[in-house]
C-alpha cells in the first residue's frame, strides 16, 4: 500500500479534529475520531488506559474543569505499517485556564474503516525533561 495524498490529508485532519471535538465538549462525536474498541492510554497523565468510546467519554466528563481549556497538535509524522493501517507520531500542547502549559507526545495506530480513518490506539507520553537531560524521554512502546 502506498499512502496517497488524500489519505494523508484525511489522517492529518482526523488528528487535528480530535482536539476540536474534545475542547468544544462534543463528546457525542467520538465515533468520528475513534474505532468503537479504541484503547486510549493516558497513564502518563494519571488517567489510566481507557478501553472503548464510553470509557473515554466517561473519563473526559469526569475531568470537567481540571483539564486543559485548549489542546494543540503539531509535528505529525505518518508511517505506513500495512494495508489500511498507519502509525502516527505527533506532539501536543495543552493550555490550562491559569495559562500554564504542558507538552506530550502521541503515538497512534490509525486504521481505515468503512467510515474512513479512525484512531484505534493512542498512547500519551508526557515530556518531563529536555532531550538528553536524562532517560526520562525514551520513546514510548
Amino acid at each position: 500500500m502506498t499512502l496517497g495524498v488524500e489519505d494523508r490529508l484525511a489522517i492529518h485532519e482526523l488528528i487535528a479534529l480530535h482536539w476540536h471535538v474534545i475542547d468544544d465538549g462534543e463528546l457525542d462525536r467520538l465515533d468520528e475520531l475513534f474505532t468503537a474498541d479504541v484503547v486510549y492510554d493516558a497513564s502518563d497523565l494519571g488517567h489510566g488506559s481507557m478501553h472503548g468510546l464510553e470509557a473515554f467519554r466517561d473519563t473526559a466528563r469526569a475531568m470537567g474543569q481540571r483539564g486543559p481549556v485548549s489542546h494543540h497538535v503539531t509535528n505529525v509524522v505518518l508511517t505506513e505499517v500495512g494495508d489500511d493501517q498507519v502509525r502516527a507520531r505527533s506532539k501536543g500542547i495543552g493550555i490550562k485556564a491559569d495559562g500554564t502549559s504542558g507538552s506530550v507526545m502521541y503515538e497512534d495506530v490509525i486504521v481505515r474503516s468503512e467510515n474512513g480513518w479512525r484512531i484505534n490506539r493512542r498512547k500519551v507520553a508526557v515530556r518531563r525533561a529536555p532531550t538528553g537531560a536524562n532517560d526520562a524521554n525514551e520513546r514510548p512502546e
